[in-house]
């Protein structure tokens, strides 16, 4: 098959094309570390941002197929005192589906890239955000409509550690990652990355460690290489992670229109057919989509902010015309 060769210009990252085993193509470029004059690789790690709601909604319906929790608990009754803004009809299943109409910290229909209100330093852990979370009234009644939420996918962590008794990171660690085989993904410290892996950087030249919380969290901060994305997909749809009867729970249509045409599941964008994660913050731009159609996995990772998002689909539209040609 003959290989569609993405646009790698003002890129630094990585961008790999994979289908089943086979390595289809990949193209790595720029710098992980500007400082040593570390080359990106195939194998590098790269902060996923947003990307990273993806696995704390498996992570939930891990704890549903379990009996842990149930799509339609509400989330007070594990948040007790804390949040009171957040109605009593707020349920695990509108914080899912970014339905839940709760004020956000972060919220993306004012200002994408905000600053944080607490230093980066000091949010160590899911239960640290909290005060973050607090005195943010609610924009609409729950259920009314689809408002992407970042502070929802934060709650949604608090609300699996107190379900679980255990560490987010922890929880998507053992849910996710390890039935998944991604054995180069976790939640690593920005000020401590682990070798191999991709320092994120503003457009100024200066890295994003200020901009950052210091530990990720539901909304954010995951890390992960293009090999284990494609791991994630091929896992999740073949039942490895979920239960196989759960897998359409993640990936129905529960908005048909959420954003630039595109549909939404559960932590999973829809767009024309593929399955999609996908984010982008200081330094960080991450976007995973794969086909269930021809098993094909696009992921474009960068640690700086750049048009992805656009180039994933070119590559995956390239690729998938001559899959179709070669069939």
């Amino acid at each position: 098959m003959d290989t569609f060769t993405p646009d790698l210009d003002g890129f630094s990252g990585v961008i790999s094309i994979r289908r089943d085993d086979e390595v289809v193509g990949e193209w790595a470029v720029g710098l992980a570390d500007r400082t040593a004059g570390v080359a990106n690789t195939p194998g590098t790690r790269f902060g996923l941002a947003s990307g990273t709601k993806t696995f704390t909604a498996i992570t939930l319906l891990s704890l549903v197929a379990d009996g842990l929790l149930s799509l339609d608990d509400a989330a007070r009754a594990l948040l007790g005192d804390d949040l009171p803004l957040i109605a009593d009809d707020v349920t695990i299943d509108h914080l899912l589906t970014h339905t839940s109409g709760i004020g956000d910290y972060l919220d993306e229909e004012v200002d994408a890239l905000a600053s944080l209100s607490i230093p980066a330093q000091r949010l160590d852990s899911t239960p640290a955000y909290l005060p973050m979370l607090e005195g943010f009234p609610a924009k609409f009644t729950a259920g009314e409509r689809f408002s992407y939420c970042n502070g929802g996918y934060v709650v949604l962590a608090v609300l699996a550690e107190r379900a679980a008794g255990a560490p987010f990171a922890r929880l998507v660690a053992d849910r996710v990652f390890a039935p998944a085989g991604m054995t180069s993904s976790g939640f690593p410290r920005s000020d401590l990355l682990p070798t191999g892996t991709a320092t994120g950087y503003k457009d100024d030249g200066r890295t994003n460690v200020f901009e950052l919380p210091v530990v990720g969290s539901g909304d954010g901060g995951a890390h992960s290489t293009v090999a284990d994305l494609h791991r994630f997909w091929r896992a999740l749809r073949a039942g490895r992670i979920l239960p196989q009867e759960l897998v359409p729970l993640a990936l129905e249509p529960t908005t048909a229109e959420a954003d630039d045409g595109m549909g939404y599941g559960r932590g999973v964008w829809l767009d024309d057919g593929d399955l999609v994660m996908a984010g982008g913050d200081h330094g960080v731009t991450a976007v995973s989509r794969h086909d269930p159609a021809t098993g094909i996995t696009v992921s474009g990772l960068a640690n700086i902010e750049v048009r992805t998002f656009a180039r994933t689909r070119e590559v995956m539209q390239g690729i998938r015309e001559r899959v179709g040609s070669a069939d």
